[in-house]
């Protein structure tokens, strides 16, 4: 339910710095998570260098790929990897904070097409976030972690979040809101993206 351009979040706000670093060479989308469709056909354009509508074995390997989302976006990331595992494109990291399966899916198992996945959750309140993610294939599959976060009595800081989310979903929007959590995320990505050792030395 939330605009794929609302920069009261703090995965819209993740992709503004990420397009401020990296003006060129990487492509930031953000999507709803009900646009799991649009998102695919973007990532397949990319990968399309010559433009011709086929996907060469080149072009999807070509890809590095990462996605990311909270909640709903974050079942909708690993239902997007599973689309790109169809269609053979490898993907380089997934990270799923505090993620809500929708109905008939499944964001535990990770596909074999993920080269890395990484989990936050807190397990409190009524919307609380799949606890444990696994590698379909663990050979081919690198679980960073399922990092666990607990709100109860840490100070409430989200008050620029609609006032339905700070009372009816108070710690599912705390997780969103707690910049520790995204600099974490932030930090995973930069480390696969290019340029970024070369940077940091």
């Amino acid at each position: 339910f939330i605009k794929h351009d609302n920069l009261v979040h703090s995965e819209v706000q993740l992709a503004a710095r990420l397009r401020k670093a990296y003006p060129t060479g990487v492509d930031v989308e953000t999507f709803e998570s009900y646009r799991g469709k649009a998102a695919a056909q973007k990532v397949l354009s990319l990968l399309d260098a010559n433009h011709d509508g086929t996907l060469t074995s080149e072009e999807k390997q070509n890809g590095r790929i990462i996605i990311y989302g909270h909640s709903w976006g974050g079942s909708q990331a690993i239902a997007l990897a599973r689309k790109l595992a169809r269609d053979g494109i490898p993907v380089l990291l997934t990270i799923q904070v505090d993620s809500i399966s929708k109905v008939h899916r499944n964001d535990s198992v990770i596909p074999a097409n993920v080269a890395q996945a990484a989990n936050f959750y807190q397990p409190n309140g009524l919307l609380h976030g799949q606890s444990k993610i696994r590698a379909a294939d663990p050979a081919r599959t690198k679980i960073i972690g399922n990092f666990r976060l607990d709100y109860k009595g840490r100070p409430y800081n989200c008050d620029q979040y609609p006032w339905y989310d700070r009372v009816l979903v108070k710690a599912h929007t705390q997780i969103e809101c707690d910049p520790d959590v995204w600099k974490q995320a932030e930090s995973l990505i930069l480390a696969n993206l290019p340029g970024h050792q070369e940077a940091s030395q």
